[in-house]
């Protein structure tokens, strides 16, 4: 037993040293992420209330000989307005009243946009357009966005085609969504969590918290054949 006992401990020992980073990451990282609620990572205290839809009579969009995958009626601070969404999987607006297909959304729009989504704008830093295939990594949406910058570095991400408020991006989301990297070891996409780095280091995490859990039950019979 004194043997067995031995090499439990010496395993045990091991996989400290190859668990110990990972586990100091997944607390560390963790208790980052419950220390605020959801609700104030997401900046949702930031965002005004939608404005309640027209009562209108709208007249559908024209769809030019495109193929639509669903039409949305929304509103927003500029009037109600239809999201068509393509099957090819692109979008467009139209204008809910005549069903003219509105132009894609200028910088100066954006800026109005997000001033009006958000409840106590302060002043705006800058506004900058990125295409779908270089969007900012906390704007995940796989759509061309404007990014409104305010003073206090909160991002606003509006839609470059339909105007839809796409995200809001605080400065503790941001650092929320590091931890969250390095809690799944994904710090490139940010989004797999089943890879075979974080699978392997949890399965030796598992091994390890057994190991320790049975080295308790060893050195107790140890200690016990010691004294009699």
């Amino acid at each position: 037993m004194a043997i067995k006992h031995h090499k439990l401990m010496r395993w045990h020992v091991w996989l400290g040293w190859l668990i110990g980073v990972p586990i100091i990451i997944w607390t560390a990282s963790g208790l980052l992420m419950v220390a605020q609620p959801i609700e104030t990572v997401r900046g949702n205290h930031l965002r005004s209330e939608t404005p309640a839809l027209e009562p209108i009579e709208p007249v559908a969009p024209l769809l030019e000989g495109r193929q639509a995958k669903s039409l949305t009626l929304q509103q927003n601070s500029a009037g109600p307005y239809w999201v068509i969404a393509y099957s090819d999987g692109g979008k467009r607006r139209a204008d809910a009243l005549t069903g003219d297909l509105l132009p894609p959304v200028s910088g100066a729009e954006a800026d109005s946009l997000a001033r009006a989504a958000r409840s106590d704008p302060p002043a705006i830093r800058s506004v900058s357009l990125f295409p779908a295939d270089r969007a900012p990594i906390d704007q995940r949406s796989g759509r061309p966005s404007w990014q409104v910058i305010f003073d206090d570095d909160t991002r606003f991400y509006i839609d470059a085609d339909t105007g839809e408020l796409l995200a809001v991006r605080t400065k503790f989301w941001r650092a929320f969504d590091f931890m969250w990297g390095l809690h799944i070891m994904d710090l490139q996409t940010r989004e797999d969590s089943s890879h075979p780095i974080l699978i392997v280091s949890a399965a030796l995490a598992l091994l390890g918290s057994i190991l320790g859990f049975v080295l308790l039950f060893t050195r107790h019979q140890r200690k016990r054949r010691a004294t009699s």
